[in-house]
């Protein structure tokens, strides 16, 4: 009897897991296909709550998807480790060796055969090659990442207080760079973790003590976002007390010290580079297959890889046209939700010797919350085509249902209901900040 047919997909982002869960559902649990997902971590966490995890007003731990105990739910396999190669002659990836905190070898290099192969890697941080940026920056590309930075916010809170315990200076200087809607998010939450941490006994250490400062290289903050959405952000950055430099590039990072194009020198006890974003660097030399400047696999409208029918890539990592524009499909959540959606209809389809789906975007609009203080954004009208701007507590609705869409899609409606009751329990029960 012949194998079924074998779906393999790297990486377990947003859209990653999405497809997984669609594919062992419909394929998996009939036995028509056989899907695997690999990841190099065992848990997601929904990425674009990072900075909510970093900032401590989010618990990880109540918010993760165990990879190994969603497969057997799901009817998919998992397999632990980061892919480094492929071999499309054999049809094979390399999944490197897994090492533990000690850096001792847990499970050897090993390969993996697949006759449809997904890669949904997602995207890192690009910092230019911004001198100092590597060492003297933190990045938010990851939940390790996430949780490194709430460790050092709460040393630096703690160090701080201290330092005014004893009537020194302690003023807390933190420098985000990048503008986008992760660099305005995580200011805004900053500034929240600024006014709820005093109230857990860090008396000495006042709001006014800690200075966050937003910079970006364009004339305003959000610049690929409307005008007006940017206008308003700037407007509720300016009423949290986060200081905005716009028009000021970066030319590099030292040790406490962020250095601006002008020359102009700013302390800095804590940075973020949080300007831009770029496809990891080992798809730029993947067995062949097309890359771009930005190392994103080129795709074609079906997501299928120009140099390959038989793998496809999607998200952040891939370039994926679009009929009557120049650009391809920008790099957001809400389209690799829609990806994931076509590439699941493309991949039935190729169990049937039926033709694939091409992509379409369609753009519902932009988001952007600041915390628990308000959100604000514009929808899309899917008749008119024009956007309605949004704020307050209607936009703040909008904001949250993405989340929970993106849950229902992982465990259906029963259980997002479930998780949903259990996080007001949480809510009540414990600190409004994580603090540890």
């Amino acid at each position: 009897m012949d194998s079924p047919h074998h779906i393999v997909v790297v990486g377990g982002g947003a859209g990653g897991l999405e497809l997984v869960t669609r594919l062992g559902r419909k394929l998996g649990k009939k036995g028509k296909a056989r899907i695997t997902l690999v990841d190099a971590g065992l848990t997601h966490v929904w990425k674009p709550l990072l900075h909510e995890v970093a900032s401590g007003s989010l618990d990880a731990n109540s918010n993760e998807v165990n990879y190994r105990a969603h497969a057997r739910q799901h009817h998919y396999e998992f397999q632990l480790g980061r892919m480094s190669d492929i071999n499309r002659e054999t049809k094979t990836l390399t999944i490197s060796p897994f090492l533990d905190g000690d850096g001792n070898e847990v499970v050897p290099e090993r390969n993996l055969r697949y006759d449809t192969l997904v890669i949904a890697v997602g995207s890192t941080a690009n910092d230019f090659g911004t001198p100092g940026a590597q060492d003297n920056c933190l990045f938010l590309d990851s939940l390790k990442q996430a949780r490194r930075f709430h460790d050092l916010m709460l040393n630096a809170f703690l160090r701080k207080n201290h330092e005014g315990r004893q009537g020194r200076e302690h003023m807390l200087n933190i420098s985000i760079i990048g503008a986008g809607a992760t660099g305005v998010e995580l200011a805004a939450e900053l500034r929240l973790a600024s006014r709820e941490l005093p109230v857990y006994g860090m008396n000495y250490l006042k709001d006014s003590d800690v200075c966050i400062t937003v910079i970006e290289a364009a004339n305003r903050i959000l610049p690929a976002l409307p005008e007006r959405l940017s206008a308003a952000a700037a407007k509720e950055l300016a009423n949290q007390h986060v200081k905005v430099l716009n028009g000021q590039p970066v030319s590099e990072i030292r040790p406490g010290l962020v250095v601006l194009k002008d020359g102009t020198e700013l302390p800095s006890e804590m940075t973020i580079w949080a300007a831009g974003i770029k496809a990891p660097v080992f798809l730029a030399d993947l067995d062949g297959l097309e890359s771009n400047r930005g190392n994103q696999l080129v795709v074609h409208q079906t997501l299928e890889t120009t140099r390959d029918a038989n793998i496809f890539a999607f998200g952040d990592c891939a370039a994926c046209p679009q009929p009557n524009s120049e650009r391809p499909v920008a790099p957001r959540a809400q389209a690799a939700h829609q990806q994931a959606n076509t590439l699941f209809k493309t991949l039935r389809n190729r169990l049937e010797n039926e033709d694939a789906v091409p992509f379409v975007y369609s753009d519902y609009g932009s988001l952007i919350n600041f915390s628990h203080y308000t959100t604000v954004g514009n929808l899309m009208g899917s008749l008119s085509g024009r956007s309605m701007y949004i704020e307050g507590k209607v936009a703040r609705m909008f904001y949250v249902s993405l989340y929970r869409m993106h849950q229902v899609a992982l465990h259906g409606f029963f259980r997002t209901g479930v998780i949903w009751f259990m996080d007001k329990i949480g809510r009540a029960m414990h600190p409004r900040m994580k603090l540890h």
